[in-house]
């Protein structure tokens, strides 16, 4: 062998060495953060129902996704350092559960990492979003209060039924009462 093919030989190998490690390296899995200000044992069925839904989309923790589990534990004046912390270790999206100050939390944590969020009232009215349609910024999710989605709800109810002259509406309404004997 000839000293220039030796030469451009071990060039060739010299350079592609790099190529074959980073080949060889396993790809690094998204990182999802979970921020709840209640504690980890106080609603398991939000952490459960998270869990179904990511397995439901191909997704398992370990497999093909990483968790970040912060939780206030009821002291929501450590939701902003936890928040932050998340945001440092640049997870790919924060879900923020558990009530509105777990949110405003994220909020003020982040404007470019992606907030989902779910909330018993209404975002726009607390701040969360701009709207219900365009949330706006890096934040979104759903609402489980339905009186800010009841106009939507007919003007679709309508566009599906254009004829329909009377539509009645069956709700149930659990009455609490302070004094139960």
């Amino acid at each position: 062998m000839r000293r220039r093919e030796l030469i451009t030989l071990m060039g060739g190998a010299a350079a592609a060495w790099p190529l074959a490690l980073r080949a060889q390296q396993p790809p690094t899995m998204p990182v999802i953060g979970y921020l709840n200000g209640a504690s980890a044992t106080q609603f398991p069925q939000l952490l459960a129902g998270f869990h179904k839904g990511l397995g439901e989309t191909g997704y398992s923790e370990g497999r093909n996704v990483a968790l970040e589990y912060r939780y206030a534990d009821g002291q929501y004046d450590r939701l902003l350092a936890l928040a932050t912390d998340l945001v440092s270790r640049r997870v790919s999206v924060i879900v923020a559960t558990a009530g509105t100050p777990t949110i405003q939390a994220a909020k003020a944590a982040t404007s470019s990492i992606p907030i989902v969020f779910v909330i018993g009232g209404d975002p726009v009215t607390l701040g969360i979003v701009t709207s219900l349609n365009r949330p706006g910024g890096n934040i979104t999710g759903m609402t489980l209060s339905g009186s800010e989605t009841v106009a939507k709800r007919l003007g679709l109810m309508l566009e599906l039924v254009p004829a329909a002259a009377v539509i009645a509406v069956l709700a149930y309404q659990r009455i609490r009462s302070a004094n139960r004997s």
